[in-house]
Parts: C-alpha cells; structure tokens; sequence
C-alpha cells in the first residue's frame, strides 16, 4: 500500500471524522447538562433561550431565532413553555403586530442568579477549568458559524 493509500484510509477511519467528534461531543454534552439543569426546572435547549434572555430583553422572536440558530417553529413551542412557568412573556409588539416580544419576567431575571453554578458545576463534572472551555469553544467556531475574537 502506498503511502497516499495509506493516508486516504487513515483520513476516513470514523475515528479520524471531525464530524462525528462533534456529533459525539453535542450529544454528550446536553447528557452533562440535563441534571444540573433540572433543578432549576430547565432543559438544555430552554436554558439557551435564557440566556439569550439574560444578555438582553425583551428580543423579538426572529432575534433570538437567529441568535440560537433555532428556526421559530422550533423556538416558539420551548418558549410557550417558558411561559407556562412564569419565566417569560410573549406579546405582540404595538406599532407592528407581525412582530413577537419574548421578554423576562420577575422570576426569569431571578432565575438568574440559581445559574450562576452551571457553569461551575459544569467544569467540575468533565474535569476542566474555563480556560480550556473557551479555548474549546474558540476552536469550535469555525464550525460554529461564528468567528471569536
């Protein structure tokens, strides 16, 4: 076998596949989050939309779509239940009806703070410290659609 055989092959091992590192990586990391999230009564997808949420409301639907990647339809059912728990409200904006507020109440803001230890409980569970996490995620954004800094 030649060496460019050889290399082909090694190029096409599933092992060697980026891809299917991050597919492996998403799937295990929403296993991390899913039981330091349900104390605070949020799945992994929810969360997100939070903290789109924390950095900035109220957002209009499209906003936080094209800030989470999500497409509405995905979007809209995660915050209806958000709503249902008293986290946000969606209303109609008054001088354009087409478009829908998405905005933190009392109890979103508060929920705040309870997050806080996310992310601390996050590094303690897979071993790491922040710096590796944005080393990790500034590696990941080439893939991520979105260049870091």
């Amino acid at each position: 076998m030649t060496d460019s055989a050889s290399l082909s092959e090694d190029l096409l091992a599933l092992d060697n596949q980026v891809c299917f590192a991050l597919v492996t990586a998403a799937r295990n990391v929403v296993s991390i989050y899913r039981p330091i999230l349900e104390p605070l009564g949020l799945t992994h997808p929810q969360y997100l939309v939070m903290l789109a949420l924390w950095e900035r409301s109220p957002r209009s639907l499209r906003d936080l779509s094209d800030e989470l990647a999500l497409e509405p339809a995905t979007l809209s059912p995660l915050l209806k239940r958000l709503d249902a728990q008293d986290l946000v409200t969606r209303s109609r904006r008054e001088n354009d009806e087409r478009v829908l507020d998405v905005k933190l109440t009392p109890a979103g803001e508060r929920l705040r703070e309870r997050a806080l230890e996310v992310p601390p409980q996050v590094m303690e569970s897979v071993g790491t410290d922040a710096a590796a996490l944005l080393a990790l995620r500034d590696a990941l954004a080439p893939f991520a659609g979105r260049r870091r800094p």
